[in-house]
Formats: C-alpha cells, structure tokens, sequence
C-alpha cells in the first residue's frame, strides 16, 4: 500500500498483466466495480483491460492520484495485494 505516487505506480509495474477488481467512485453515492487486467502503467496513469461480457468499452485508465486519494480501490486476487483501501 503505497503512501506516494512513486510508490503506487512502482506497486503496480510489478503487477503489469495480472488480474484486478477496481472500486470507483462514480459519483453521488454510486460505486462502480469492474474486473480485468493491469495492461499498461505510465508516468502519470495506468490502463486497466476489462472483460468484455461485463462491460460495453475495452479500457479505462487512472491516475496514480486517483489510487492516493481512494477514488479507486485495486484488489489483485492472487496475491492479496491491495492498493487504494485503508
């Protein structure tokens, strides 16, 4: 769990291809979570690939603030990690 955005995003390039469940914030008191795969990380954001029977476009990116700040929770399933949650 990373207390910098250096931390955060070097967190997540060691995940680049493993499976996660995101929580966001979708405003007005509405969650939205998805699953897919951590395909890319870059300076500034990181792309997730969703599943494609669950949602209507292929992929979302985040800013490594959005994780700092809880906007979005990433849960890796396989190895517990956590990013995002107190």
């Amino acid at each position: 769990m990373g207390k910098t955005l250096g931390e955060i995003k070097q967190a997540l390039d060691g995940q680049i291809g493993n499976r996660l469940t995101l929580k966001a914030n979708g405003g007005r008191r509405k969650t939205i979570e998805r699953s897919g795969i951590l395909a890319e990380t870059y300076p500034a954001v990181f792309i997730v690939e969703l599943d494609q029977e669950q949602n209507s476009f292929e992929r979302v990116s985040y800013s490594y603030a959005d994780v700092l700040t809880e906007t979005v929770e990433l849960s890796f399933g396989d190895n517990g990690l956590a990013l995002g949650e107190q």
